[in-house]
């Protein structure tokens, strides 16, 4: 499958307007007594790079969105997931750097602004001096619960039912396998 969609693309339909039924369950194609006109969209591992770019955006503005309703404005979306990265263990600048894809200056400026806004502490490690230990304090962990409560209304609008909940399952699994076969193709090639 994946093979199939790095080269070839795959076909995918919908509907001529972006609609499908199961947006509009009362408005059906056999209700209209007619099937929608569909056409076919070939989906490449460009076209998907381009919609996770703009999935990533969208959900930045939405990051700063909420992030505005509770009052910060010293830290930006990037910062605010390096913090839910974090979340409630100390790492190693290095650990952080495995648990996202950070560019190396990035997090260290990122880090240096989140130290300076307080919301996390930088704990020099004791055995070695030259690394530290980096955890959140009690207004970073204010934060993140804050956002995750936000992301709790839009898991819900995403997941009505079981069928959402598995949608959004294969999404995750065909992102994690995307992220796997491109990684190691810039790596080891195909």
């Amino acid at each position: 499958m994946i093979q199939k969609l790095l080269h070839e693309g795959v076909e995918v339909e919908t509907s001529i307007d972006g609609y499908d039924a199961v947006d509009f369950p009362e408005i059906t194609a056999e209700k209209q007594g007619h099937k929608p006109p569909v056409h076919t969209v070939v989906v490449t591992h460009f076209e998907l790079a381009r919609m996770i770019e703009r999935v990533n955006r969208r959900f930045s503005s939405l990051l700063r969105t909420e992030m505005t309703k509770l009052g910060v404005e010293d830290v930006g979306p990037a910062q605010a997931m390096v913090l839910l990265a974090i979340g409630d263990v100390e790492l190693s600048v290095g650990e952080l750097l495995d648990r996202g894809h950070y560019i190396g200056s990035n997090i260290s400026y990122y880090l240096k602004q989140l130290a300076d806004g307080g919301y996390i502490d930088r704990v020099a490690s004791q055995r070695d001096k030259r690394s530290a230990r980096i955890r959140l304090t009690e207004k970073g962990e204010r934060l993140c619960a804050n956002l995750r409560d936000a992301g709790g209304a839009y898991n819900r609008v995403l997941a009505r039912d079981d069928d959402d909940l598995r949608n959004l399952e294969i999404a995750f699994q065909t992102l994690h396998r995307l992220e796997l076969v491109w990684g190691n193709a810039a790596r080891y090639g195909i």
